[in-house]
């Protein structure tokens, strides 16, 4: 005999997001622990690469996407004392870096005249550039926002272990709900000590404060998370007494 049904209780979000809302707390909290953990030289600016796929699966969230990502380039503008990278995938193997900028809204501008074209990711491109970069000079978090997951996760699993123990997390953003990518970006944050989290428009306004957390994350931990303003930023703090 078939189980009855449950009757949802008024004003119950949906299973997916309550998963989703549960992420994003998860983050807080190892954005927090990241943050209790580091020092930082007052004298030295953070670094943080910002990689995002641009293939075209992502078209029809794109807008939401760079309107989140530019919120948080102006939210390091504002802060000040980090440095931003963008690297970007998309097409036939094109794989594209911008100079490292201190001024963020430049990488806001940037980012909105990228169009998706269509394409396989290109994910070991860019841990092979993050562990590049950072051989030259330490970064203090990689960000990448993505939706798909199509080369061998072995190997990528190892890159993203190289980077792990050279100091260098990584936040992984994933849209959607592909099976792969989920799997593989949860692998990738804890092999790197990172976070993951689900990145879509329920959880809009969540997202955005996290992307700015992180901004605050790497450009100088607990005193520029003081410069924040919000729940997210709030809990973080509570967490780094």
């Amino acid at each position: 005999m078939a189980e009855k049904t449950p009757t949802k209780a008024p004003n119950t979000p949906p299973t997916a997001d309550r998963a989703s809302h549960a992420e994003v707390a998860d983050f807080v909290a190892k954005v927090g622990a990241m943050s209790a953990a580091r020092t930082t030289n007052a004298d030295e600016r953070g670094r943080l690469l910002f990689a995002m796929d641009a293939t075209m699966s992502r078209q029809p969230t794109w807008d939401l996407a760079c309107q989140l990502q530019g919120e948080m380039f102006e939210t390091v503008a504002k802060t000040g004392g980090l440095d931003v990278q963008l690297i970007y995938f998309r097409g036939f193997g094109e794989c594209r870096a911008s100079r490292w900028v201190s001024d963020a809204r430049a990488l806001a501008g940037l980012m909105t005249g990228i169009d998706c074209r269509g394409g396989h990711t290109q994910i070991s491109k860019v841990f092979a550039h993050a562990r590049a970069e950072h051989n030259k000079k330490k970064i203090n978090a990689v960000v990448y926002v993505g939706d798909a997951m199509e080369e061998d996760i072995d190997k990528l699993a190892q890159k993203a272990g190289e980077l792990g123990l050279l100091g260098c997390p990584m936040f992984l953003f994933q849209e959607g709900h592909d099976p792969m990518a989920q799997t593989a970006f949860k692998e990738f944050a804890r092999l790197t000590k990172g976070a993951y989290a689900r990145f879509n428009a329920g959880a809009a306004a969540e997202l955005a404060a996290l992307l700015r957390a992180v901004a605050a994350y790497a450009s100088g931990g607990r005193a520029a998370l003081k410069l924040q303003q919000g729940g997210t930023a709030k809990l973080l703090l509570e967490q780094l007494s």
